[in-house]
C-alpha cells in the first residue's frame, strides 16, 4: 500500500560513495518530493551510536537507507572486530535512531548469509547459516535491525556491480592485460546491476511493504559465464579458463550456491528485476 507523501521527504543515505549509494543517488534525483541527505564514513561514523542519533535528530528523516557495509570478504577474517562494528552495531544504531524519530529504516544485507549448499534457490523462508565472518556479521546486523527498527525493510543482494570496483571492470581490466583469464566456475549465483537493485528499493520505499526480501536480478550462472558475458558485450574475444574454488584459494570461504529467489517481492505485489543479461548490456553500454 502507497503511503501518501505530504512536503519534503528527507532521506539519510549512508555509504553513499559506494556503489549502491551512488545508484541510490541517481534513482531518486529526478524526485522532487525528496531531500537527500548524504553521509560517508567522512561525515558519520555509523559505529557511534551518539553521532547517529546526533544526526538524526537534526535530520528528521523520512528514511534511513543504510548502504554502508564492511564487504571485503577476506579481509573480515582478520578485522573481526571492525567487521561487527559496521555491519552489525551500525545496523543497530540506525535502528534505535530511526526508531526514535519515526523513520523507516533501509538495509542492505547479502546472500553470504546461508551456507551456499542449497540445491534450490533459497528464499526468505529458509535459515540463514553463514560461514564466514562477513556473512556473520551480516547476519547479525540483520538481527540488530529487527530488534532494534520499528519500521525497517532488509534486502539481500548478491554479486552486485555498479559503478566502482567490481567484477566486470576487474575483468576488462585483465583482459587488457592478456587473452586468457581464469575465473572460478564451480560457484553460481545472481549477477545484479546497482542500478537494479536501487530501482527495487525505492519503489518499495514508499510503501507499507516491510520485512526481509531477497533482491537480485533474475536468472543466474557462474563466474566463468558472467565473465564470458562481459566479453561478449565488450567484443572482446578473451578466453575464460574456468577453475575451482580450491584452485582460486581465497582466505574467506565463498557460497558455492548463491541464487536467491525473490519470494517475498512476487508474494507482496509482484515487483520484478530484470533479467541479469539485460541488466548487465544496460549497465556496459551507459560506460
Amino acid at each position: 500500500m502507497k503511503e501518501r507523501i505530504y512536503g519534503m521527504k528527507k532521506i539519510i543515505v549512508t555509504g553513499c560513495n559506494g556503489q549502491l549509494g551512488r545508484a541510490i543517488n541517481q534513482e531518486l534525483a529526478g524526485n522532487t518530493e525528496i531531500s537527500i541527505v548524504n553521509t560517508d564514513v567522512a561525515e558519520l561514523d555509523i559505529t557511534s551510536v551518539d553521532e547517529v542519533l546526533a544526526l538524526v535528530r537534526e535530520v528528521k528523516p523520512y528514511a534511513i537507507i543504510n548502504c554502508a557495509a564492511h564487504t571485503a570478504v577476506d579481509a573480515c577474517e582478520t578485522d573481526l572486530d571492525n567487521a561487527y562494528r559496521i555491519n552489525a552495531i551500525g545496523p543497530r544504531n540506525l535502528g534505535i535512531a530511526a526508531t526514535e524519530t519515526g523513520a523507516k529504516l533501509i538495509h542492505v544485507s547479502t546472500d553470504y548469509v546461508f551456507d551456499g549448499k542449497g540445491t534450490r534457490p533459497y528464499v526468505e523462508f529458509d535459515t540463514p547459516n553463514p560461514q564466514g565472518a562477513y556473512g556473520k556479521t551480516k547476519l547479525a546486523g540483520e538481527n540488530m535491525v529487527k530488534d532494534f527498527a520499528d519500521r525497517y525493510m532488509i534486502f539481500r543482494t548478491a554479486w552486485l556491480y555498479g559503478d566502482g570496483r567490481n567484477f566486470v571492470k576487474t575483468m576488462l581490466r585483465l583482459a587488457e592485460n592478456g587473452d586468457k583469464v581464469r575465473v572460478v566456475e564451480d560457484q553460481v549465483g545472481s549477477p545484479t546491476s546497482a542500478r537494479e537493485l536501487a530501482r527495487a528499493i525505492t519503489s518499495q520505499l514508499f510503501t507499507d511493504n516491510y520485512g526481509l526480501f531477497h533482491a537480485t536480478c533474475e536468472g543466474n550462472c557462474s563466474w566463468a559465464d558472467f565473465a564470458r558475458e562481459i566479453f561478449r558485450l565488450a567484443g572482446r574475444d578473451t578466453y575464460v579458463e574456468g577453475i575451482t574454488s580450491a584452485e582460486f584459494a581465497a582466505k574467506a570461504p565463498r557460497p558455492a550456491y548463491s541464487i536467491l529467489e525473490n519470494y517475498m517481492l512476487k508474494l507482496t505485489g509482484g515487483y520484478q528485476f530484470a533479467d541479469w543479461h539485460d541488466a548487465l548490456d544496460y549497465y556496459m553500454k551507459a560506460q
